[in-house]
């Protein structure tokens, strides 16, 4: 039985924990697209989604050289999300929460990337992000990446809950497993070897 109760116990905490895993861990790539480059400016990108692709994330890579630190109140770039001429994402970023990865020390060259937000629900049909300029002139930028992230469809939000549910059951089950285990079989008095007959604390016949 204890197995058993360990075996619900763990379901229920995959069950639990699959929000948070499927937002962090299990997330894959949809596309990335150059939205600008010091040859070419900014363009937009017009990738085809469907509803499959719900929740989507919306990311930006960064690249800038020559520059120590991002300010940090100050809107680098805008990015707005549409579908069907309807706009369903508008994004001021300043890059504030950011992740950088250096690229060449040497040049403070470094790629930030900071999420600009998820869509969801997720229309099928072909979309438009466009990403402009902000009002941050100071900062040298040599690129920008748009990533978007799909983790696949959430199976129903009941499962967190059931997940919570079965961790209990199976913890509860695992303590009266464990309390009935140690309460175990009374004495047998056969088990104790006889006293002895002869001798000091002994018994004549």
């Amino acid at each position: 039985m204890r197995f058993l109760f360990l075996l619900i116990f763990l379901a229920g905490g995959g069950m639990a924990a699959y929000p948070w895993l499927s937002a962090n861990m299990l997330e894959h790539e949809v596309g990335k697209w150059r939205v600008y480059d010091a040859a070419g400016g900014y363009v937009p990108a017009q990738p085809r989604l469907k509803e499959a692709d719900a929740p989507l994330k919306i990311m930006v890579d960064l690249a800038t050289t020559g520059i120590g630190k991002l300010p940090p109140d100050s809107a680098i770039l805008t990015l707005t999300a549409s579908v069907n001429g309807k706009t369903v994402l508008a994004k001021a970023m300043t890059f504030a929460d950011a992740t950088a990865t250096d690229t060449n020390p040497q040049m403070q060259a470094r790629v930030y990337r900071a999420r600009a937000g998820v869509i969801d629900p997720v229309e099928d049909g072909a979309y438009l992000f466009t990403v402009g300029k902000g009002d941050a002139e100071t900062v040298p930028i040599q690129s920008v990446d748009l990533i978007l992230a799909t983790a696949g469809p959430f199976p129903g939000s009941r499962v967190q809950p059931l997940g919570f549910a079965a961790m209990a059951i199976g913890f509860i089950g695992l303590v009266l497993a464990f309390r009935g285990g140690r309460g175990g079989q009374p004495e047998n008095p056969n088990s104790q070897p006889p006293p002895p007959r002869w001798g000091r604390g002994g018994s004549v016949s």
